[in-house]
């Protein structure tokens, strides 16, 4: 059963930064192409982020500039470095695996208020 954990969610002022980590297991996480997703309230689901398994990247325009996806083989983990936060990112953010199957993590929330 393939698990995808995030972390680092939390509550944070405009203009701060977070820091997100995926943790997976079990599997050959080099072969995958990992994302980050989120979700606001009455939204749909948007790409955030992706970095293939041969490292490219790719973000949404509306986080590029501020967002940086990376990714430490060793660790199994994906990241996504959050900065300059605006109060329009608030939402739950989705970590992906991709390779053949897809599979998703629980989420973790982010809200950035004053």
């Amino acid at each position: 059963q393939v698990q995808l954990v995030e972390s680092g969610g939390g509550l944070v002022q405009p203009g701060g930064s977070l820091r997100l980590s995926c943790a997976a297991s079990p599997i050959i996480f080099k072969r995958y192409n990992m994302g980050w997703y989120r979700q606001a309230p009455g939204k749909q689901r948007e790409l955030v982020a992706t970095v293939s398994s041969g490292g490219s990247t790719n973000y949404a325009d509306s986080v590029k500039g501020r967002f940086t996806i990376s990714r430490d083989n060793g660790k199994n983990t994906v990241y996504l470095q959050m900065n300059n936060l605006k109060p329009e990112d608030t939402a739950v953010y989705y970590c992906n695996a991709d390779f053949i199957q897809s599979y998703w993590g629980q989420g973790t929330q982010v809200t950035v208020s004053s």
